[in-house]
């Protein structure tokens, strides 16, 4: 039982997402009160492989006011927590084809710990975007008729 804290629902707009990774944070001090309050934004994150470590850019964690001056910058680059392996796997996947990390959601798993669920993702054109949105409004269309035919 998660407690989902953002989803970062522009990533699923611009980029086709092709697989998903769950991966822990390095935060310090008063960052995860923060998130505990729901205090982040994803929105234009993305994560880089930097000397065999993954690192998180973008990412806003507002500070956390009785923190004082122990709080540190709101959009520092964070490290993301992944085992050698599974980042020598995601290189790989980057340096064959032009892929993104991209972050998707952000949430507390059971045990209390905080995690983002990292993405490899490739961006979407402008024509995937509007081919995507048609097709939501057409769904959307249909369940209002089939709702209005059970009446």
């Amino acid at each position: 039982m998660s407690k989902v804290i953002v989803n970062n629902r522009k990533a699923q707009r611009d980029f086709f997402v092709l697989e998903s990774i769950e991966c822990g944070i390095e935060l310090k001090g008063g960052e995860v009160k923060s998130l505990r309050a729901g205090r982040l934004t994803l929105d234009d994150s993305f994560a880089r492989i930097d000397k065999n470590e993954v690192i998180l850019y973008n990412a806003h964690i507002s500070p956390y006011e009785q923190a004082s001056y122990l709080n540190v910058e709101p959009k520092r680059p964070r490290r993301l927590l992944l085992h050698s392996s599974q980042i020598s796997k995601l290189a790989d996947k980057i340096a064959q084809r032009s892929f993104t990390l991209v972050p998707l959601k952000a949430y507390f798993n059971d045990r209390g710990f905080a995690k983002i669920e990292l993405a490899l993702c490739k961006g979407k054109k402008l024509y995937d975007r509007r081919e995507d949105m048609k097709r939501k409004e057409s769904d959307l269309e249909m369940r209002r008729i089939l709702k209005g035919k059970k009446k």
